[in-house]
């Protein structure tokens, strides 16, 4: 998935840090440079901002857990926890970003970052989201972490943000219903293809996926010996998506099979 839709926002989520890094996930072992050795706060900070900033992320990540550990009790343990999960999502370590940005959820539920800290979790997640024909779990976790920014924080920039990536997720979601219930429909499973392409139209009927949905129902309901169903979905298809090719094959496809049925 791309990042152009949020990185204003996620630039924007940095707190007071003015970090303007547009850097890919650069280099840099986690172990270079971090090795314990006392530092003052303000030191050990600039040193892990300057290294997120020439695209060391790991690096920066880790100096910033630094920042925490030597100096737990300070203004600037709170800032370098979220700044950690930023820098690990910079660097695509989707695991170790959610597990920080969770953490300062924990000790900080209501710090004025939250809400950042919300979405950084829901954007680690939509980052992963694979293929149609891979398992979508993945999917299923950024649609509930984005729902959940949008949920708490409704008028936020973030939330915002989420509502477009959730279309685009339900999109996805319903493209992957359509690819089983293809599926089913090539192995003859016309009954199991029927459930899956409801799902579509049931639960994602504001997806592109819904017009050949209703056009799949119109195709298995025949197949099932269910005319009348079958006409229902042509005019249901007719009556919202006139002049597509779903609509002109499904009103051919009835037109041979079920042209003596009148529609309910």
């Amino acid at each position: 998935m791309k990042r152009s839709i949020s990185s204003k926002i996620t630039r924007a989520g940095l707190l007071g840090a003015v970090i303007a890094t547009t850097a890919a996930c650069g280099g840099g072992s986690a172990n270079e440079d971090v090795a314990y050795v006392a530092r003052d706060v303000e030191t050990l900070y600039a040193e892990a901002a300057r290294r997120l900033d020439t695209g060391n992320t790991q690096v920066a990540a880790a100096l910033f857990d630094e920042v925490e550990r030597q100096h737990p009790y300070s203004p600037w343990a709170r800032r370098a926890q979220l700044m950690s999960a930023f820098s690990y999502y910079i660097a695509r370590d989707y695991n170790k970003s959610i597990s920080n940005a969770q953490r300062f959820l924990s000790i900080h539920p209501g710090n004025k970052d939250a809400p950042y800290a919300y979405y950084l979790i829901a954007l680690c997640y939509y980052e992963q989201i694979s293929d149609v024909n891979r398992d979508q779990s993945i999917t299923e976790q950024a649609q509930t972490a984005l729902r959940e920014v949008n949920r708490r924080f409704p008028q936020t920039e973030y939330a915002a943000d989420a509502r477009l990536k959730l279309d685009l997720v339900a999109d996805h979601l319903a493209g992957k219903e359509m690819e089983i219930g293809r599926f089913y429909q090539r192995s003859g499973r016309w009954l199991a293809a029927q459930l899956r392409f409801r799902n579509v139209v049931d639960d994602f009927q504001t997806t592109s996926h819904t017009p050949e949905a209703l056009y799949r129902l119109t195709e298995s309901s025949l197949a099932l010996g269910i005319r009348d169903e079958a006409v229902k979905y042509t005019a249901v298809l007719g009556a919202n998506y006139p002049g597509t090719e779903w609509y002109e094959k499904a009103f051919e496809l009835v037109g041979e099979h079920a042209s003596d049925v009148t529609p309910s």
